[in-house]
């Protein structure tokens, strides 16, 4: 599951500067070329320097020539995964722990071959122990430059000069996603339209290419169109490193196929947007036929190994925390009833998958009337924009419902809905029935996996997401989720509570 970062107002500011021209002086790429030689000497001083002091302690023989070995067979593999970045990959994407130890796993397999095939022979435990630091040292560095460039790109540092091509409205869709967001390295200069002009979203015109029909009468008197020669000035004049393409009804086939050739010979990196969104990557196949470049996209996990293995682990860890927290959440029942009149578990109908209604369990935060009150508030709705009801000061939380909600405790007792299937450790929101009255059929679709104890949502800033950033992350959820997705948005979790940032 990828992370996302929405602007902040100043970084959103300072990206359409530098977009504009307003931030003055020269262009020095996107200030992070260093990450490849960085990651590149940790890999190495990760494995060489352990298995050298190792080998030499345990008295195994040649330390060095193993030294040597093991770190090309460790670069080997971290190249070929494409882990130092490459043209068509953000420049320090961390790709996570999960894909460190992969990479681990598969050197451990490919020594093991190594040592079969030469008839070596040493005792394991110090050919692993020698080895177990890469993984530290790997994973600590990727960690430590993907968190350096995100604060780096927030600032609008350490960005990409992007130039679009394309029709003014997959040019403005285009510049509007990048422009959102700032988990990428690219902020867009200006655009090459085809055909008709940009329309009011600010994107600096850089030239401009014609129509299909004036590119045809054009072809047809003067030979083919050399669109190439207009969009590669364009880009050398403003100093662009990235051309994205942008088909369109005017610009596909023979023609776009021209103006990649003109862009790569150039030496430009060239990027086409498929028109896809919010698909995760692993869904994704790039296949031909027909000489035609086609993505085959999968669909949502919506049965077989990955989600029994979900639903599993779910009630697995759930059990287990219910067993372990027993005296906790005892302690907390009778601090809820001795705070305030009424029962200490608040029960309340959700909508879990498919739309079944269940029973979710809480800590009682709020008075014992709150439902009945809960009308007179609608005014006040902090999310007057959509069906979800929330307020920051809301005047039925009770004073340790107040703690409850900052720390989350209040949502523990939900450890037994999961156990009885009836929510996920991680999902999306579990919504109320008058919510889901009100849903259409994009709305709907976030009922097609079961809620979450937590979710996207909860480590994307919880109630101080809008209705539509939050269902945003829903649908996100929904349609590409993983086990290992899971597991970071559970660790993602942990910060996101003690940070207390949107829990109210």
């Amino acid at each position: 599951m990828r992370q996302q970062h929405h602007l902040s107002p100043s970084a959103s500011i300072r990206r359409q500067r530098v977009a504009f021209g307003a931030v003055d002086g020269p262009h020095h790429g996107d200030g992070s070329a260093w990450y490849t030689p960085l990651a590149l000497a940790a890999d190495v001083l990760g494995v060489a320097l352990p298995v050298v002091a190792v080998y030499s302690l345990a008295g195994e023989p040649r330390p060095l020539t193993t030294a040597l070995v093991a770190t090309a067979c460790w670069t080997a593999v971290r190249a070929g995964h494409r882990r130092y970045g490459g043209r068509s990959r953000g420049v320090g994407e961390f790709r996570g722990l999960l894909a460190t130890v992969h990479d681990w796993l598969v050197l451990v397999g490919l020594l093991a071959v190594l040592r079969v095939a030469t008839g070596e022979s040493s005792r394991l435990p110090s050919a692993a122990f020698a080895l177990l630091p890469a993984l530290l040292v790997t994973g600590l560095t990727g960690w430590a430059i993907h968190r350096h460039l995100t604060r780096q790109r927030r600032r609008a540092l350490a960005l990409r000069r992007v130039m679009v091509v394309g029709e003014a409205a997959p040019v403005e869709a285009v510049t509007a996603r990048l422009a959102a967001r700032t988990d990428h390295p690219y902020v867009v200069i200006g655009a090459v339209p085809v055909g008709g002009a940009l329309g009011t979203s600010g994107v600096a015109a850089l030239g401009r290419l014609p129509a299909g029909s004036a590119a045809r009468e054009s072809a047809s008197s003067e030979g083919p169109v050399d669109d190439g020669d207009a969009v590669v000035a364009a880009a050398r004049e403003h100093a662009a490193d990235v051309v994205f393409v942008a088909p369109g009804c005017d610009l596909v086939g023979d023609r776009l196929r021209r103006l990649t050739w003109a862009v790569q010979d150039a030496g430009l990196s060239l990027v086409v947007a498929t028109g896809l969104t919010d698909v995760a990557r692993r869904r994704v196949t790039l296949a031909n036929a027909a000489g035609l470049s086609l993505l085959h996209v999968a669909g949502p996990p919506r049965g077989g190994a990955e989600p029994a293995l979900k639903a599993t682990l779910d009630r697995a860890v759930a059990a287990l925390g219910l067993l372990l927290l027993a005296p906790l959440l005892a302690l907390l029942a009778l601090a809820v009833r001795l705070d305030s009149p009424g029962p200490a578990l608040f029960r309340q109908v959700r909508v879990g998958r498919h739309g079944e209604p269940f029973t979710m369990l809480k800590y009682r935060t709020m008075v014992e009337d709150a439902e009945r009150i809960r009308p007179l508030l609608e005014t006040v709705n902090d999310h007057g924009g959509g069906p979800l009801f929330k307020m920051r000061a809301d005047p039925r939380v009770t004073r340790l419902g107040r703690l409850l909600r900052r720390t989350s405790l209040d949502e523990l007792p939900q450890l037994v809905n999961v156990v009885r299937g009836q929510m996920s450790l991680v999902g999306p929101r579990p919504p109320l029935p008058e919510e889901v009255a009100r849903y259409g059929q994009v709305e709907a679709r976030r009922l097609t996996v079961r809620p979450g104890m937590t979710g996207l949502w909860q480590v994307g800033g919880r109630s101080e997401l809008s209705w539509d950033e939050g269902l945003a992350l829903d649908l996100d959820y929904a349609d590409n989720w993983s086990v290992t997705g899971d597991l970071d948005v559970l660790a993602r979790t942990v910060r996101a509570v003690v940070d207390g940032r949107g829990a109210y």
